[in-house]
């Protein structure tokens, strides 16, 4: 298989700060509407020792010419493809809300191929997968739709009032809300990977309860840490969510390290 290099960038892959000697990596997923940018602030954080990949689904930014990809399962298809281009190295997916989904479903694929694989998944601000509300976010009117967004408070406020700008993202945002709204999980589909869980004490979108139902889907360790806030809770806590991923990349190295020892 040829594999990505670690400075590259694709239509699917971005990288904010490459690193050519990074010896861990850290794949993130966005949310419902979201795109790669989001995940900016990681890749200074992380880099030079981190390999920061972030993920640009089709249908928005520089791709928003191309069609959305309309459910979860074929997006995670793509995604696992790409991933598995990359070089071979201990990694972290953290995924948030929508991307926590995508994130679970890739690992899930890439542990049944055998190959690229995470050593654990930072799932944010999302119920488990197997759990299920009635959600119809999707066949609202942009009115409605953009209620919603204002409610969780997950875009900027400055695209509100530029109607160019909301027309743009509007096909990407109500593609992604039917995606995740109509997706569906069985109880017992599970990843080998350990599963940490953060989420909002605030969060309309997922209880303690939801959050908590994510140990039934893996088969390693489980852990949960709840911040105060709502659905972005990770944007008043970025440096206690970066303390967590960072717990997670030292994990995943030093069992790199042990295995070769």
């Amino acid at each position: 298989m040829n594999t990505t290099k670690d400075d590259a960038t694709t239509e699917w892959i971005r990288r904010y700060r490459p690193s050519a000697t990074s010896t861990t990596r850290l794949v993130c997923f966005p949310h419902a509407g979201g795109s790669a940018s989001f995940f900016h602030p990681l890749a200074p954080r992380f880099s030079p020792g981190t390999d920061v990949v972030s993920l640009q689904y089709p249908g928005r930014q520089d791709r928003r010419h191309e069609p959305c990809v309309e459910d979860i399962e074929t997006l995670a298809d793509l995604l696992a493809k790409e991933i598995a281009a990359l070089s071979d190295k201990p990694t972290v997916f953290f995924g948030h809300s929508m991307g926590a989904v995508l994130a679970f479903e890739t690992a899930h694929r890439l542990e049944q191929r055998g190959t690229r694989a995470p050593r654990s998944v930072i799932a944010s601000g999302r119920r488990a997968p197997a759990t299920r509300r009635d959600e119809e976010v999707h066949k609202r009117d942009d009115n409605g739709v953009i209620e919603e967004l204002k409610k969780l408070n997950g875009t900027d406020t400055a695209v509100f009032g530029d109607e160019e700008l909301l027309r743009m993202a509007m096909p990407a945002i109500r593609n992604d809300y039917r995606a995740v709204e109509t997706y569906r999980c069985e109880p017992d589909r599970t990843v080998r990977a350990p599963i940490v869980v953060l989420t909002g004490d605030e969060d309309p979108k997922t209880t303690r309860e939801e959050a908590e139902a994510w140990e039934q889907h893996t088969e390693g360790e489980f852990r949960l840490r709840e911040f105060s806030g709502g659905h972005f809770f990770l944007t008043e806590h970025l440096v206690e969510v970066n303390r967590e991923i960072e717990t997670e990349l030292a994990v995943a190295e030093s069992i790199e390290v042990g295995q070769r020892g």
